[in-house]
C-alpha cells in the first residue's frame, strides 16, 4: 500500500480536528485530543498546523470548498429533479469523504445562528443557490424541505458509514431527500425494492 501524500496526512488530521470540534466544541476539543485521534504526537500536529485556531479556520474552509465544489458541479445542469438528485449525490458522497467536516456543519448549524462563522453561512448560501433557493426569495416551504432533505441526507449518511452500509442505503437516503422536495418516485418502483 502506497504511503500517503502530505495532502492526504493534512486532511485527515483536519477532519478529525472537525469531529472532534463537531462533538466537544472548539473551546473543549484539544489539539491533544486531534494528536491522539490520529496517531500523532501533539508537536507533530503543530509542526503541520500553527495552531487549534489555525485548524479550526482550515476545518471551515474545507467545508465551505466541499459546498462551493458540490454546488459547481451541478451548476451545468437546468434545475429541477436531475440537479437535486446530482446535488444530493455529491453531498452523500462528500458526507462519506469528509464525516468530521460535516459533523462540524451540522454542530455549527444547530447553535445560535449569530454565531455562526462566514464561512458556514456561504457553505449553507453555496449549497441553497445550487438548489435554486435563496433564502430571502425562496417560498419558506422550498427552503425548509430543502433544510430538512439536506440534513437528513448528511445525518443519514453517517449513520450508514457507521453501520456499514452505504452502498445499500445509498438508494433510500437519495429517494427520501428526492421525496422531501416533492420530486416523487414511482410508487410501483419503491415496492418493487421492499
Amino acid at each position: 500500500m502506497p504511503r500517503p501524500t502530505k495532502e492526504q496526512i493534512d486532511a485527515e488530521i483536519v477532519d478529525a480536528a472537525a469531529a472532534l470540534f463537531a462533538r466537544y466544541g472548539y473551546e473543549h476539543a484539544s489539539l491533544q485530543q486531534i494528536a491522539n485521534e490520529v496517531g500523532y504526537s501533539k508537536a507533530g500536529v503543530l509542526n503541520r498546523f500553527s495552531s487549534k485556531e489555525a485548524l479550526f479556520r482550515l476545518a471551515l474552509r474545507t467545508t465551505q470548498d466541499a459546498m462551493s465544489a458540490i454546488a459547481d458541479a451541478a451548476s451545468a445542469l437546468p434545475e429541477g429533479a436531475e440537479r437535486d438528485r446530482a446535488l444530493f449525490e455529491r453531498l452523500l458522497e462528500a458526507t462519506w469523504e469528509r464525516p468530521g467536516a460535516a459533523a462540524l456543519m451540522q454542530s455549527l448549524i444547530s447553535g445560535d445562528p449569530a454565531d455562526l462563522p462566514p464561512e458556514v453561512i456561504e457553505a449553507g448560501s453555496a449549497l441553497t443557490r445550487a438548489f435554486g433557493v435563496s433564502a430571502e426569495h425562496s417560498p419558506d416551504e422550498r427552503l425548509a424541505r430543502l433544510v430538512v432533505a439536506a440534513n437528513g441526507v448528511q445525518a443519514a449518511a453517517m449513520t450508514a458509514a457507521r453501520r456499514e452500509v452505504r452502498d445499500q442505503w445509498r438508494p433510500h437516503i437519495i429517494a427520501a431527500a428526492m421525496d422531501t422536495l416533492g420530486h416523487h418516485r414511482d410508487r410501483s418502483l419503491h415496492e418493487s425494492q421492499r
